[in-house]
């Protein structure tokens, strides 16, 4: 009987130990400052297009006329198209067609990527809205000027795999060099805008006055995706051939999209036409904001 107050002494501290240290567990497991913060939400998006597949073959032979020359197992092969090689198809896809005409080479490139962002407190649409802005600075819109509202200052300029020649010139500069009558003609009737320097003749565009020089400069784009820019490129292959390219950039939510469109003509005089590259690069990605809306 003497050790009977012993050992309920005991019983009674055991169960108040027991229940101190289950409450020590508790607080462990909730982290000091996880409850408080809030966790920015996930994308919209979570899937990608198949891109090989994004593109109908009626809106593929339109825009790479030379397939339509092509045997029909030939053409089967061209209108697959070729995948971007990725290691995550979750993350980042794209596809590639190409097509020769006797005229001209066209070549088209689409690639689609979702944006994920790792750090709670920024949310994955504005992390894609960050890279978005540093693909539009690296464009150098000419006369944008704060037009975008999602170009900011001070961004960095990275290429990110758009890659520019530095000094080649914008659509309208370029050509100057190559038709110095046409630049020379052009400079009489151009808009007064300082960065339309050229006619839309030197830039591929039919049509004298300045609103046709506007039509076809580098530029922010409306009613595409949240946010959306076109440039337009020139460049020579070798010494002489001339390429265009043109591409069009937007973001929806967390997703971005990059199609470029371009063309080589076979008559190394001849221009590759700025207005036709861009209507139809411009009607591709709007198709491929409604494949991604679903």
């Amino acid at each position: 009987m003497a050790y009977v107050p012993g050992v309920a002494l005991l019983a009674a501290l055991a169960v108040g130990c027991s229940a101190g240290s289950g409450g020590g567990a508790s607080d462990a497991d909730s982290k000091p400052g996880n409850a408080a913060v809030t966790t920015a939400p996930p994308g919209k998006y979570r899937t990608l297009p198949a891109p090989c597949r994004a593109v109908p073959d009626s809106t593929l032979k339109d825009l790479l006329p030379g397939i339509a020359q092509l045997s029909r197992q030939q053409q089967e092969k061209a209108l697959r198209g070729a995948a971007t090689i990725t290691y995550d198809t979750d993350r980042k896809v794209g596809c590639s067609w190409k097509s020769t005409a006797p005229d001209s080479s066209r070549n088209l490139t689409i690639d689609f990527e979702r944006v994920v962002s790792y750090d709670p407190a920024v949310s994955d649409e504005d992390r894609a809205r960050a890279l978005y802005v540093k693909k539009e600075n690296a464009a150098e819109l000419p006369g944008t000027g704060g037009g975008s509202p999602e170009k900011g200052k001070g961004a960095t300029a990275s290429a990110e795999g758009e890659e520019k020649e530095k000094g080649t010139p914008k659509p309208g500069d370029d050509q100057g060099s190559a038709d110095p009558s046409a630049s020379s003609s052009a400079s009489s009737s151009a808009a007064p805008s300082p960065s339309a320097s050229s006619s839309a003749s030197a830039s591929g565009a039919p049509g004298p006055s300045g609103s046709g020089d506007e039509d076809v400069r580098p530029r922010v784009l409306d009613g595409l995706g949240d946010a959306a820019f076109l440039d337009d490129l020139l460049t020579r292959a070798g010494s002489t051939a001339q390429h265009r390219t043109v591409s069009v950039v937007f973001r929806t939510s967390n997703v971005l999209v990059t199609v470029r469109y371009g063309e080589q003509p076979a008559l190394v005089t001849k221009v590759p036409d700025s207005k036709e590259l861009q209507e139809k690069a411009r009607s591709l990605a709007r198709k491929l904001a409604e494949v991604i809306s679903g």
